[in-house]
């Protein structure tokens, strides 16, 4: 009960040197590429979730929209897979930084807008001013337009930042609270424990579903520029 409450968020050291770079990386050996004829189940069905997904994501893309398909689905196994790891007992959660989710974002949302800019200039500055505003609103609608854009990737890695470090934050607290009930009312405990497995669960859930509404956004902002 003595140990900090934010202690799990520190980025992990090694010798001195963070090694936050290796626990990146690590979630790319959970997907290995496949090498045989027949592949066994665990590659089958990875294989259909990311045809499963890439099929319901790019469905409302064009033909250029569709030449991200690689990179929304790397960034989708990458952040359900580092979410997904950080459950684990003694492990970090790279995701729960919000430097590396800002990382993530603003790179593919300028990618996004510069994309629109290119190919569709005349509808990209049109959203700025929508049609049939009254002439003194038009200085005042450009500012808030201008400020919303570029709001999009500080909502995104704040969203994936607060949603799973609330998560765990949950996890540890009852965790906790559990461990100190133990020797006071065992009846108190188990009910506690019970929550803290449903919570577990449901961290499960929330760390897939996260990766899902993150990936989502950058592929409805690709939309609206492509």
């Amino acid at each position: 009960m003595n140990e900090n409450l934010f202690s799990s968020f520190t980025t992990p050291t090694m010798m001195g040197l963070p090694i936050v770079i290796l626990i990146t990386m690590f979630p790319g050996i959970m997907f290995p590429s496949p090498n045989r004829l027949i592949n066994n189940r665990l590659i089958s069905i990875q294989q259909w979730l990311v045809q499963l997904t890439s099929k319901q994501m790019l469905s409302i893309h064009n033909q250029k929209g569709q030449t991200w398909a690689l990179m929304l689905m790397s960034l989708i196994l990458f952040i359900g897979s580092t979410n997904l790891l950080g459950l684990l007992p003694h492990s970090f959660t790279p995701t729960t930084q919000l430097s590396l989710n800002l990382g993530m974002a603003i790179p593919l949302w300028a990618g996004t807008v510069i994309t629109g800019f290119r190919h569709k200039t005349k509808a990209s500055l049109a959203h700025f001013l929508p049609q049939g505003t009254p002439l003194p609103l038009i200085p005042m609608l450009i500012i808030i337009e201008t400020i919303s854009l570029f709001i999009q990737p500080m909502a995104l890695a704040v969203r994936l930042t607060a949603n799973i470090t609330a998560g765990h934050l949950l996890i540890h607290l009852i965790g906790g609270a559990t461990l100190a009930l133990m020797s006071i009312s065992t009846v108190t405990a188990m009910i506690t424990f019970s929550i803290l497995v449903l919570l577990t669960i449901l961290e499960f859930a929330v760390a897939l579903i996260q990766a899902y509404v993150f990936t989502l956004l950058v592929s409805l902002y690709l939309h609206d520029n492509t």
